[in-house]
């Protein structure tokens, strides 16, 4: 059961997903990220091609509701939502992989690409698939009505369109852009100068639950500025800072734009210190957090929440929800500007917070072109 302000985040991105609401209802304004079709499309030479070049390749734009799966990689027993999608291609297979498929005793499914994989509670607002098959009769609206027949009101189609043989939706992406939103207790705030700025201290108005038991609560009191981020741990926890400001988490976040660093520490369920695999770095396009409202039916103005907008080449695991956590821990200590910069030196992950709940994290996009920082959600 979730808290109410969860909920509500939850539901917005539930809105978003079903077309009911766009991202430019966060800030209040008519202009929002573009998607511009043509730095998406990726041409195609018509030309008479052997061997796996004969095969037609379809990139397809998702949006779904994270709320209603178990993430995005298929996993035994569970609903996830690359079941879905490839079930739902299952049908457009060519002959010679439907035969292979029943001599193995395997379901009638499609092979789907993703950009990159969602964990559950997740969202997505362009998550993008790529599915290829030797046959020439598929169309893009095909698998347009072939997916969104799948999960209603869960899993949408935004876009399918037919691609150049050599596309990949990982490999050939140049960055990903998230949004994560942060509840807020809309009651009490009090004000303070930031930099000619107004900042407001604000506290949740609902509990997360936190893997070392800790948790991000409102402790009753009655001057509002009690965001606690601690262990339960008695007396010492008393002692731990009990707000935050929206402005500061800002400053703390823009030290990390344009800059390729190592986010080991911000990161779960990797190994810290590995000489094999992926690496590490991660160059940060845009790191920005400020203060919106989410349409909710109790209120008229919305609930108040505090957006993070992170875009970067590529993401490690849980980076971005341990980045939000940590960059809410430094401010409501007061910590320094270079704080953040400071953690990337650290030797254990313990230095940086456990990660912010999965619910308020959403994929907003995948660019494939160089990233354009008038082209953001924060400014």
């Amino acid at each position: 059961m979730y808290d109410r302000p969860w909920h509500d985040v939850v539901n917005f991105y539930s809105n978003l997903v079903n077309g009911r609401f766009t991202l430019s209802t966060l800030f209040g304004t008519e202009t929002c990220i573009e998607y511009d079709s043509k730095t998406e499309e990726v041409s195609d030479e018509k030309e008479e091609r052997g061997g796996r070049w004969e095969r037609v390749t379809f990139r397809i734009i998702v949006s779904y509701n994270g709320g209603a799966f178990d993430g995005w990689q298929k996993q035994p027993g569970l609903n996830t939502v690359q079941e879905m999608v490839e079930r739902s291609l299952g049908r457009f297979v060519d002959e010679k992989k439907a035969q292979l498929l029943k001599e193995k005793s395997k379901p009638l499914e499609g092979c789907a690409v993703v950009a990159g994989r969602t964990d559950k509670g997740v969202s997505a607002i362009r998550q993008v698939c790529s599915f290829y098959t030797w046959r020439k009769d598929v169309k893009p609206c095909d698998i347009e009505d072939s997916v969104n027949s799948m999960a209603p009101g869960k899993l949408r189609v935004v876009s399918v369109s037919e691609v150049s043989r050599v596309f990949h939706p990982n490999f050939s992406a140049k960055w990903r852009r998230y949004l994560y939103i942060f509840p807020l207790n809309d009651q009490d705030f009090q004000k303070e100068s930031c930099e000619n700025e107004e900042e407001e201290h604000l506290s949740t108005d609902g509990n997360y639950n936190d893997p070392r038991s800790g948790s991000v609560k409102n402790n009753g009191r009655e001057n509002g500025d009690n965001l606690i981020i601690s262990n339960n741990d008695g007396l010492e926890a008393a002692n731990k800072p009990t707000c935050f400001s929206v402005c500061r988490v800002n400053q703390l976040l823009r030290q990390l734009e344009g800059k390729l660093l190592s986010y080991k520490m911000f990161a779960r369920d990797t190994k810290a210190s590995r000489n094999m695999g992926p690496p590490t770095e991660c160059f940060m396009y845009r790191a920005r957090a400020a203060e919106a409202r989410i349409p909710y039916s109790d209120h008229k103005e919305g609930r108040k929440v505090m957006c993070v907008e992170l875009v970067a080449n590529r993401f490690l695991r849980k980076m971005v929800r341990v980045l939000v956590a940590t960059s809410i821990r430094e401010a409501a200590a007061g910590a320094e500007e270079d704080a953040l910069l400071k953690l990337m030196e650290a030797t254990c992950r313990r230095a940086t917070a456990p990660p912010a709940p999965p619910d308020g994290l959403c994929l907003v996009d995948v660019g494939y072109t160089d990233f354009d920082a008038q082209n953001c959600l924060i400014l």
